[in-house]
Order: C-alpha cells, then structure tokens, then sequence
C-alpha cells in the first residue's frame, strides 16, 4: 500500500476516533507529538546539508553562463512571486480562521501556555542577526536564517577552492543523502501522525476543523490556478508568444506530474515534449529543465505561503509587515530547499514558521491533506520550469517557433 494511501486511512481512522471518543481522544496525541519531535530532531542538518550539497553541485559545467543567469533568475523571481500569490490568498481567504490550535501548546501543568510575542528587530538588528557569530549554537537555537546563510557561505567558500575540494564535496553528499534517508524514515510515520492529531483535534473542537481543512485545500486550489494562468502571461509578455499552443502541448508533462507528485520523476517527459512538441532547443531544455527542478517549486512556495497564514491565524496571532517580509524570505528559501526531498515542503514549513515565531506543533493537522495538495503543487512546478525554459529559449533565438505554433492532428 502506498504512503498516501495509508495517510489517508490515518485520517478517517482518526476523524472516527476523534468522534467516538471525544474529549478521551486527547490521549491519541502522542503519536502525532512524537512524528512532531522526530522531524524536529533532523531539520537543522537536513537544512545544513541540503543546502550546501546544493550549492557545492552547482560549480562547473557552465552554470554560470548567460542561459544559466537568467534561468536561474526568473526561477527566483517567480518563487518569490509565488510566496507573495500565497501570502495575499492567505490574507484574503483567511482559511485559519475558526482554527484554535492554543490547546496544542500546553504547559507541564496541562494548562495551555501563551505564545511569545517577540519583540520586532529594527532593519539593522535585522541584518546583523543574519550572521552567526557561533554557528553551533545558531544550530542548537534553530536560528535558520542564519543556518542558511552560514551553509551559503560555506558552499561558496568550497566551490572556490576548486578541485582540491571535491573529497569534501563528496562527504556534503554522502551527508545530504543521510539526511534525505532519515527523513524518508520518519515520513514513513506519517499516517500515525496523521492519525494521533486528526482524532484529537476532532475530539476536542468537533468535526468542524475539516471544514478548515477543506477551506484550506480551496485556498490553496486557488492560488495555484492563478499561478497556472500567470505562466500563460509570462510568455505572453516575454517571449510575445501565444501561450495556447503551450498549454494544449503540455498537458501530457502535467498529467505524469499530477499522477507522480514528483517533479524529478516528470523531468524525462518534460524534456522531449518541450523539445519535440513546442521546439525548444536540446541545448537549452537539457540545462534549465535540471536546473529548475532543482531549484524552482513555485507550487510549493504558494502552498508555504498559504499554511504560514493558516497557522498564524489559528493561534490569533497578528503578523507585522517585517515578519511578512521574513515569510517572503523563508517560504522562497524554502521552496528551493524542498525540492528533490520527501514531503520537503512539510519539513521546510517548520523553518517558515519558526522564522516568524509560530508553534510547528500543529502542522500534523494538515499532514492528511498534504498528499492531495502536493499533486497539484507538483503540476503547478514542473509547468513554471517549462515555461521559464521555454521563454529564455526564445530570448537566445534558439526556438523553432515553426513547431510551437504547429497544430497538432
């Protein structure tokens, strides 16, 4: 039986342990606190090492060309436009109102505890937290700003260093890989999780949080639809194309994507679909394809964008405009790290929500509809590579525009 499948029965069992056993089914919480504690046991070095593998791979091999910058470019710029569809559809549907997840936060006494309101850093302050003056202890206090910025700076250093580096390149891999695998395992826990949360949180505030949880999966429906339909306007506008032809020819690429929920499992098809059906270059497909999939999760950027509000709202905490900003920062940094990694984008939301202050306690609520979200998320990316590769092949003059308009019998 696949992982969704069991997840999925963790959820019913879990709203039918929920309803049976009402308030008692606040003792079925462990399992959901213990996936919790376990995630939270490996995202620093997942991070650390996901990161700087990523960076470390990425020497050589001409990725610091024209094609490559402005690849990489838009990618980035798209994901940030993606964080910021996800945080206004967030403000604007406010899915997490009704949601009181307070009760998720209990003191030793069993009484709830209050959330901390930190105090809002000045722009200085900001800048200067940005750097750890002792990254060990940054890793112990979960400051993952500066995590990220420690491992970009590592990663730099090392590629500088050339091939004298490449032992250490290939330790960064081998540790990535450890860090993939033990996530791979804890996953592996999820439909428990699932199961341990959904009844409590059933048990104790009724049937009423699937409603929430439907909202949710509408909201974030939502957004990405508007997502779908802006890579239509990109080529529109950049490439002075008509983005009919696209959609019509990349509708077998997103359905394998939709089926797999894997953008690296879509990669295959994706290339000689955009080569052989819209006349993208090899050249050019055979670089930007790889390269977005690795680093462009526009779908997942929307979705984190999403849950940081749902989450913000459910424990009635007021963001400030810094703290938006902080979210733009993360959910983009966590979008990229997410890709290639299992359920990456729930491991990612711990950072998200701890760069703003939010409890990650209660992300096992919505790990039951993680699965059915991720196979739209998964469409919505492996269509933002497509596009993007398919714009910058026009910018270089590569594109046979002959086939792209080609009506297909």
């Amino acid at each position: 039986m696949k992982l969704w499948q069991q997840v999925l029965i963790g959820l019913i069992l879990g709203v039918l342990a929920g309803v049976i056993l009402g308030e008692k089914a606040a003792g079925l919480k462990i399992f959901g606190t213990i996936f919790i504690s376990l995630i939270k046991m490996v995202i620093v070095p997942l991070i650390f090492f996901a990161l700087l593998s990523g960076i470390t791979s990425m020497d050589g091999q001409g990725n610091f060309t024209r094609v490559g910058l402005k690849g990489f470019s838009a990618y980035i710029l798209t994901a940030i436009f993606a964080v910021i569809i996800g945080l206004s559809a967030g403000i604007v549907f406010q899915p997490g109102i009704g949601v009181d997840l307070h009760s998720i936060l209990s003191t030793t006494d069993g009484q709830p505890a209050a959330i901390a309101s930190k105090p809002t850093p000045t722009v200085t302050e900001f800048l200067l937290n940005l750097i750890p003056v002792n990254p060990l202890n940054s890793m112990v206090n979960d400051n993952f700003l500066q995590i990220i910025v420690f491992s970009i700076f590592t990663g730099i250093t090392i590629n500088l260093i050339g091939e004298k580096a490449k032992p250490l390149k290939d330790v960064i891999y081998s540790a990535s890989q450890m860090a993939f695998k033990m996530i791979e395992l804890i996953i592996r826990l999820a439909p428990l999780g699932v199961f341990g949360y959904i009844s409590w949180v059933v048990g104790t505030q009724g049937i009423d949080i699937l409603e929430s949880l439907a909202k949710l999966i509408v909201v974030v429906l939502t957004a990405c639809i508007f997502q779908y339909f802006i890579f239509g306007l990109m080529i529109l506008v950049f490439a002075r194309l008509s983005p009919l032809p696209f959609y019509r020819k990349i509708l077998f690429t997103q359905s394998i994507a939709f089926a797999t929920s894997s953008s690296k499992a879509t990669l295959s098809t994706a290339m000689s679909q955009l080569q052989e059906r819209l006349g993208v270059s090899k050249t050019n497909s055979n670089f930007l394809m790889p390269l977005g999939v690795c680093i462009n999760m526009d779908g997942t950027a929307i979705y984190l964008g999403i849950c940081a509000l749902f989450f913000a709202q459910a424990y009635g905490i007021d963001l400030t405009m810094q703290n938006y900003m902080m979210l733009v920062l993360t959910c983009t940094l966590g979008s990229i790290g997410a890709a290639g990694i299992p359920s990456g984008s729930i491991i990612f939301m711990s950072m998200v929500l701890s760069s703003v202050g939010l409890p990650i306690e209660g992300i096992g609520i919505i790990l039951g509809v993680d699965r059915v979200l991720d196979m739209v998320r998964t469409t919505v990316n492996i269509t933002g590579d497509s596009a993007i590769t398919l714009i910058v092949d026009k910018s270089e003059g590569a594109l046979d525009e002959k086939l792209y308009h080609k009506k297909e019998v």
